[in-house]
């Protein structure tokens, strides 16, 4: 053996966990300790008699040394094993303190949601799904942020949201995703407007040629009705609200491309009107997303869960 052997010591090959008991041999050994018997151990943990020896048994082959004295007036430690029990211990209370502190951080997990949604999933789908999740987790805090499907994305992948919401034809990098509703643009006017006297319906040309009143782009709702028309759509007005946009329609400033979950009431009252339109595809799904490879979890899981109730 070199100088450079000597000096280094024995090697201690394999794994930690194959050279260290586990934590339910370690417990049975301090019952043993404590309770001075063997059987008093096992029932104290829940097993047979047999299970427990077999321990002992398997934790002593593991360690090379004997632990328990057995005999008929009970089990006693020998000098390795009060050694080892002491150390055993130590190892017992570092694994409570590490649950017990994992199970704060799950309690600080599931006491919060952070939620990013596009403007008419936030504004008209997310309000009944927040009550619901209420109604099983009283105790969740529940922070919402509204925007457009760039920032949506921009706020999962920065770790500022839990769980996001869009609503524009493809998924963006980075997430994964899950289609949650369905959804249709339509061309809307209010009444005075001269289409609202038309009978045939808007061919995709004549749309694309008319000032309308916009989402912004990098919304959903623009990126549908861009991919729509070819890019050829024409901004009378852009405005990075839903509600902004459904306010000119319905003031009269021209005709607006807006979710039809946005505009039942309009509709129904009569202040807006529909307007056909053909060959135009302006349908488009809703999705739920996340960070690839990081499932949903906690309120976030019972939130997507509610979504496709």
């Amino acid at each position: 053996m070199s100088n450079a052997d000597e000096q280094a010591g024995p090697t201690v090959s394999g794994s930690l966990a194959h050279r260290v008991p586990d934590l339910g041999a370690l417990e049975l050994l301090l019952a043993v300790a404590r309770l001075g018997s063997l059987g008093g151990a096992a029932r104290e943990l829940g097993i047979t008699q047999p299970a427990a020896s077999s321990r002992i048994r398997s934790m002593e082959r593991q360690l090379g040394v004997a632990l328990v004295d057995r005999s008929p007036r009970g089990s006693r430690l020998t000098d390795a094993g009060a050694l080892v029990t002491d150390w055993a211990r130590r190892i017992v209370e570092a694994a409570e303190a590490f649950d017990v502190g994992a199970q704060a951080l799950r309690v600080r997990r599931d006491s919060r949601l952070r939620v990013a949604a596009s403007m008419t999933i936030a504004e008209y789908l997310l309000p009944g799904w927040l009550l619901a999740l209420r109604a099983q987790r009283p105790d969740t805090a529940v922070s919402l942020h509204a925007g457009n499907s760039t920032v949506v994305a921009e706020r999962l992948l920065s770790d500022e949201a839990d769980l996001g919401f869009v609503e524009g034809l493809s998924v963006p990098a980075g997430l994964d995703s899950a289609v949650i509703a369905h959804d249709r643009l339509i061309v809307v006017i209010a009444p005075g407007h001269a289409w609202a006297r038309r009978r045939r319906s808007l061919a995709a040309d004549e749309l694309a040629s008319t000032p309308l009143i916009l989402r912004e782009k990098g919304s959903g709702t623009r990126q549908v009705l861009d991919a729509a028309l070819g890019g050829l759509a024409r901004p009378l007005i852009e405005l990075s609200s839903t509600t902004a946009v459904k306010a000119a329609a319905v003031s009269g400033a021209g005709p607006a491309v807006l979710s039809e979950l946005a505009v039942g009431e309009e509709l129904a009252m009569r202040r807006l009107v529909s307007v056909p339109v053909d060959g135009v595809a302006l349908a488009r799904d809703l999705r739920a997303v996340w960070p690839t490879g990081h499932r949903p979890t906690g309120p976030a899981r019972d939130l997507l869960s509610l979504t496709r109730g």
